[in-house]
């Protein structure tokens, strides 16, 4: 797989038949080795492991629905009321981060909003803190401790 611009973690990888699964610690289960999936499982170890963001308050996969219309986000942060505060996008290390990649990220947010949006792909991350009462946001220079939120 790709060396990203995250800290390495002890991951799991089998094969199952001609295919690799890596194991999910959020799902509890072993899912399809990916490139994206490569980015997330090493992005979520991160938040987990350097920036102190509780497993229980994260989640992988969360569907969400307007109307007929069916989307996922790749990584939801809860906050202990269990409202969403956080929304993380993920794109494989070849694809690079472009405007779609936010226009996607705020489709979600508009049925969200949340405090924090991130994108990656693994080699880049970008992190913005949402101001509603300004209808802007702000770039941070680093994804934020989760003590810091």
């Amino acid at each position: 797989m790709f060396r990203l611009n995250l800290p390495p973690y002890p991951i799991k990888i089998q094969e199952k038949g001609e295919k690799r699964q890596i194991f999910d610690s959020l799902r509890r289960k072993w899912v399809a080795l990916t490139p994206e999936e490569w980015v997330r499982q090493h992005f979520t170890h991160y938040l987990m492991e350097q920036k102190g963001y509780p497993k229980g308050l994260l989640a992988n996969e969360v569907e969400l629905r307007i109307g007929e219309k069916r989307l996922r986000c790749d990584t939801l942060l809860y906050n202990k009321e269990l409202r969403p505060r956080m929304i993380i996008e993920y794109k494989a290390p070849t694809i690079q981060i472009q405007q779609k990649t936010f226009d996607q990220i705020s489709v979600y947010n508009l049925l969200l909003k949340v405090d924090y949006l991130i994108v990656s792909n693994g080699l880049q991350h970008y992190c913005c803190k949402m101001d509603y009462d300004h209808q802007c946001y702000q770039f941070m220079e680093s994804v934020p401790d989760h003590q810091n939120l």
